[in-house]
């Protein structure tokens, strides 16, 4: 008969046994990256190689040597840089100032938008079709309204950011508020919790994680939004809406190529960035990807 130290041993070795073995991380490969862009590169070559050549319109789809040139320098004309171009930069943190002030107006709505209608299901059947006919509604319908209203510089510019970064974050808060479990809140109940101590201290630390993918996704399209109402209300300090238009009507190829870039690569950044708040908001005790 086994003794008690024995049996003990045993359902350790068993529950041991029983583990799953823990997944060793794979190391980062580097070098698939650098061959799809060398890929890309060669493609890209290739093309500009026969609009240059064979279609004879090198303007369409310029060589990626002149648009690595005209994104750090100025060029005249003939391709040869003239000086540092602070006409592209400048333009982007134009953009930049109205995009950050179109997503934090857009987070403030809709945060206190989608706490507004979890109070009550009359108030979300009343206010949340208008978020979902504001989603809907061609912005370029209301542009001459927004401008004859307010203006074709600034503020016409971050309402335009608004509108289309206003959306997610209306319905991933309303969503995440809505998502609290069904036994806490019996337990505030009982504990006789009032509204406002439920929203603060259950219902919204239950909704960050929603709330932060609203967020980041709200993120990339202010950056949509600031250059699309850059586009519409050519007044005021151009950005990079204006930029693209200038140097897609001077047939500028190379200028044209090199603003989409900055503004590609400006977008990924606010995406990624605010993606990275989240996982440190969040990343501890929720799967933030």
């Amino acid at each position: 008969m086994p003794t008690l130290q024995e049996t003990a041993v045993r359902r350790t070795t068993a529950a041991r046994s029983g583990l799953k073995p823990r997944r060793s991380r794979k190391p980062a490969s580097w070098w698939q990256p650098v061959v799809a862009f060398g890929v890309f590169a060669g493609l890209w070559y290739a093309a500009a190689a026969y609009y240059d050549q064979v279609v004879e319109s090198p303007y369409l789809v310029p060589y990626p040597h002149l648009v690595l040139t005209a994104i750090i320098n100025d060029t005249r004309p003939d391709g040869a840089p003239t000086g540092f171009n602070a006409e592209l930069w400048t333009a982007l943190g134009r953009t930049t100032v109205v995009s950050l002030a179109g997503l934090g107006a857009a987070i403030v709505l809709g945060i206190l938008w989608a706490t507004v209608m979890a109070q009550a299901k009359g108030l979300e059947k009343a206010l949340y079709p208008y978020a979902v006919v504001l989603q809907c509604v061609p912005i370029l319908a209301l542009v001459p309204l927004i401008g004859a209203l307010f203006g074709y510089a600034f503020l016409s510019r971050v309402i335009v950011t608004v509108m289309i970064a206003l959306f997610p974050m209306v319905s991933n808060t309303l969503f995440g508020l809505h998502s609290t479990d069904r036994a806490q809140r019996e337990l505030f109940a009982l504990q006789g919790a009032g509204r406002l101590t439920r929203l603060v201290k259950l219902q919204i630390p239950a909704a960050l994680p929603s709330i932060f993918v609203g967020l980041r996704t709200s993120a990339g399209l202010s950056v949509i939004g600031a250059i699309v109402g850059d586009q519409f209300f050519q007044r005021g300090d151009p950005g990079l809406g204006v930029l693209i238009q200038v140097t897609a009507s001077r047939l500028m190829g190379p200028e044209l190529y090199a603003t989409i870039i900055i503004a590609s690569l400006y977008g990924i950044a606010v995406f990624l960035a605010f993606g990275l708040i989240g996982r440190l908001a969040v990343g501890r005790w929720f799967d933030f990807t």
